[in-house]
């Protein structure tokens, strides 16, 4: 219970959604109530070109999407805010997918015009394999999109959970006049060519007060009200319990570029959201109040500043106190390290921090000693468990285009593919290099980082495998004896690990029928 004030300030979260249904626009928001930001859009380095903070990588700003979860610290209303904008696009899943085990909630973004889309889908099945409380959020009311009620009746159907709505639209698209904010009892009126500000907000306890009629006329006034009446005889009021079991979700609407409904979120957010959470390891469950120190791995980044050449390693705090200067027992490793320069972040820019506790996200310099799912502990050995690791499913081989660069072109592919997005194959004595992601686009993000941040200039060529089996056997000979058969299909891993390429599903169930004495592993996990 030492820690117990700092836990209950902390609220960690990730923000995800579907690509363009408005995601890094309400971190943005987010992030301006936090006084983090004076501008949205603002990079420091350039104030004409108005990009989105959270989107710090150069291609990601070309591209106009998110390829990397972007972390952020802020505080609100004395709140600790920990918030982490992920990727939507589907390439970047894995990402994303491992973040979600670095948070206690969600903020999921509905675009109000697309509704469900397939990303969405995806998402929300991880979030429902860990019970993870979920904010729904659907955006874009100021354009016309599909009505309320057939919103919340598509979501319910198509996520398979339970929605309880907080705030409620009167008209959307060119006729948009506000919210009513059922949790606070108010109503926040809409002006197209303002932002949202305190003044735009009306007590409202009395739906039947005549005001009503006057803001917002006398039709659109009866019409929400015959609406609060269905929902609140429907739903009834708002029980925190099943939220925070993940059965139910709290849904509010609004428009994140003009900044509207973005505060009432954030204000019921930080109310309702759960504060950091108990871990469960291969041993144990670590309780989120125990006194010493232990964090996972959930990321890693590359190049976060191209001119210093750094890598950062991603760490969520679960237990006790994380010092600056103090050694960690480093699990896999077995042995102790330390961090003389631990960071919270803003995007890009990192402030030292001198401790850290529950729910925090550190950044910590790494020469190469972590992979993503370490653990760091005060001596006990355990790992945390939940962190998804995926089998490839498009493998490209790496052609060096530039052999006086092939010295920056390994440096460069070792550093990338250890962030996790993408896995790196060598075969013949490591001159032959492959890697296999599991969407396209991931490959294009390699070959851009690689030229702008390495000096090295790649192609790919596509390779015909389907699949990546990891393979173990207590067979020696046998093992040997598959590897000298297979030399086309066979190759090793970053950590010098066995791997067999499948060129189909038949060859692969093939292989497993007639090699009983070989495992075939479809994630690298069993080499912990």
């Amino acid at each position: 219970m030492k820690f117990d004030s700092e836990i209950q300030k902390r609220r960690t979260f990730a923000i995800i959604s579907h690509p363009d249904a408005g995601k890094t626009t309400l971190t943005e928001k987010f992030l301006l109530f936090g006084g983090a930001i004076q501008t949205a859009g603002a990079v420091k380095s350039n104030k004409i070109k108005k990009h989105a903070t959270s989107d710090f990588m150069e291609i990601e700003r070309q591209r106009g999407i998110s390829v990397a979860t972007s972390v952020m610290s802020f505080e609100y209303k004395n709140t600790l805010i920990n918030l982490l904008d992920t990727p939507g696009h589907k390439d970047f899943a894995e990402d994303t997918y491992r973040t979600l085990t670095a948070v206690d909630s969600v903020v999921l973004v509905i675009d109000a015009v697309k509704g469900v889309e397939e990303q969405t889908r995806k998402l929300m099945e991880v979030c429902r394999m860990r019970d993870t409380p979920v904010i729904v959020f659907i955006n874009k009311l100021d354009r016309d999109g599909k009505l309320p009620f057939d919103l919340m009746d598509e979501i319910e159907k198509e996520l398979n959970i339970h929605l309880h709505p907080l705030s409620w639209p009167i008209n959307m698209g060119k006729d948009f006049k506000g919210v009513y904010n059922l949790f606070q009892k108010s109503l926040l009126l809409f002006n197209p060519n303002q932002k949202a500000t305190e003044e735009d907000i009306v007590p409202l306890t009395d739906l039947s007060d005549p005001v009503l009629d006057k803001l917002v006329g006398e039709k659109d006034a009866n019409h929400l009200r015959e609406d609060v009446e269905l929902i609140e005889g429907v739903y009834g009021d708002f029980k925190p319990a099943p939220y925070l079991a993940g059965k139910t979700a709290p849904v509010f609407f609004g428009s994140a570029i003009n900044n509207f409904g973005v505060k009432e979120l954030l204000d019921t957010f930080i109310q309702i959201a759960p504060i950091p959470r108990n871990m469960a390891t291969t041993t144990r469950v670590v309780d989120v109040q125990e006194d010493k120190f232990s964090g996972f791995i959930f990321k890693i980044h590359a190049n976060l500043d191209p001119k210093h050449r750094d890598r950062i390693a991603f760490l969520r705090v679960c237990s006790g106190k994380f010092e600056r200067n103090k050694f960690y027992h480093h699990v896999r490793l077995d042995k102790d390290v330390r961090f003389s320069n631990p960071y919270s972040f803003l995007a890009r820019d990192k402030d030292v921090i001198q401790e850290a506790y529950p729910g925090d996200v550190v950044g910590l310099f790494d020469t190469g000693n972590f992979k993503i799912g370490d653990t760091l502990t005060e001596g006990e050995d355990f790992y945390f468990t939940g962190i998804p690791s995926f089998s490839p499913e498009i493998f490209k081989e790496v052609v060096n285009k530039d052999p006086m660069k092939t010295k920056q072109l390994e440096k460069g592919l070792l550093q990338l593919t250890d962030e996790g997005v993408a896995q790196l194959f060598t075969q013949h004595n490591g001159n032959r290099k492959i890697i296999g992601c599991v969407g396209d686009l991931q490959f294009e993000v390699i070959q851009y980082r690689l030229l702008q941040e390495y000096g090295a200039s790649v192609q790919f060529n596509t390779l015909p495998f389907y699949k990546a089996c990891w393979i173990t056997s207590e067979n020696k000979a046998k093992l040997d004896e598959f590897t000298r058969f297979k030399t086309g299909n066979v190759v090793l891993d970053k950590d010098g690990h066995l791997v067999y390429l499948a060129q189909s599903q038949w060859f692969l169930n093939t292989e497993i029928t007639n090699n009983p004495e070989i495992q075939f592993h479809f994630t690298s996990e069993i080499h912990k």
